[in-house]
């Protein structure tokens, strides 16, 4: 008889104020798979200038757990909650977690982030560059290089400079 196999989900959790990195390391020793969008920016003191990791999103973090671990990720004292709609942690799909690392692995590309709440617009996919095969929703267009596409799981946008000859439109699915 075969063990059943319990699949491994990604989901977002809120941390406490200012915890991310140290939630990270916890479930990193804790052999739970976790991921923690950091941005590079440089930080201006009265005595030096220094560039220091942030996390892009605050007070979050990604774990990727089955049932097992589900409820171990939370017994931190760093982490308040999972992200929830309507009471159930809500999955994120391994593609968006793969496109935003694929984001902010780009160190030439300048990434910033927005809780707007935009309207939709487009869907599209990249058809050029690094982010080749990503799709997402077109929120905004700045002139002729800048886009804003959101990754609805995540609650977020990311903005990221990219040539709109780059980009076609793909029909959304029924």
């Amino acid at each position: 008889m075969q063990a059943l196999r319990r699949p491994y989900l990604w989901h977002a959790i809120y941390t406490k104020s200012r915890a991310e990195k140290r939630l990270y390391k916890e479930l990193c020793s804790k052999n739970i798979e976790c991921y923690l969008p950091l941005k590079k920016e440089l930080r201006q003191w009265s005595d030096r200038t220094k560039w220091v990791e942030e996390p892009l999103i605050r007070s979050y973090l990604f774990v990727k757990v089955s049932e097992r671990e589900y409820y171990n990720v939370i017994n931190s004292a760093y982490a308040v909650g999972y992200v929830t709609f309507g009471g159930k942690a809500v999955p994120i799909p391994e593609h968006q977690i793969q496109a935003l690392r694929i984001f902010l692995d780009d160190e030439n590309r300048k990434v910033d982030l927005s809780h707007e709440n935009l309207e939709k617009g487009e869907l599209v996919e990249i058809m050029g560059g690094p982010f080749k095969g990503i799709k997402g929703e077109i929120m905004q267009i700045k002139g002729k290089d800048r886009i804003v596409i959101r990754f609805d799981s995540l609650g977020t946008c990311v903005y990221t400079d990219i040539s709109l000859d780059k980009i076609k439109q793909v029909q959304p699915v029924a």
